[in-house]
């Protein structure tokens, strides 16, 4: 490794999900004013909007958000353009 080129503040910080309250430590040189204190011990506390642990592609759980119908008025805008299955039989058998 290059010297001089890396951080050498690395610390144990608290990274805090603010959706859910989850916790985790891990080393950062990330810059913070806030603290929190974990199992008796004072780290520095960056906060998240989300994390592994509220994340759908991690939880599994979709969340679907339909702000004034936005998905009917999509589906009912392109319903003219869907394929009906009668007519792709008609034109299988020709």
């Amino acid at each position: 490794m290059k010297k001089g080129i890396h951080p050498e503040n690395y610390r144990l910080v608290a990274f805090k999900d603010m959706s859910n309250d989850d916790v985790f430590l891990t080393k950062s040189t990330a810059e913070t004013k806030e603290t929190i204190e974990v199992d008796g011990t004072e780290y520095p506390l960056v906060k998240l909007e989300i994390s592994r642990t509220s994340h759908p592609y991690y939880t599994g759980k979709a969340k679907l958000l339909d702000t004034a119908g936005r998905i009917d008025k999509f589906k009912n805008k392109y319903a003219k353009f869907k394929k009906s299955p009668k007519k792709e039989e008609a034109k299988d058998s020709e």
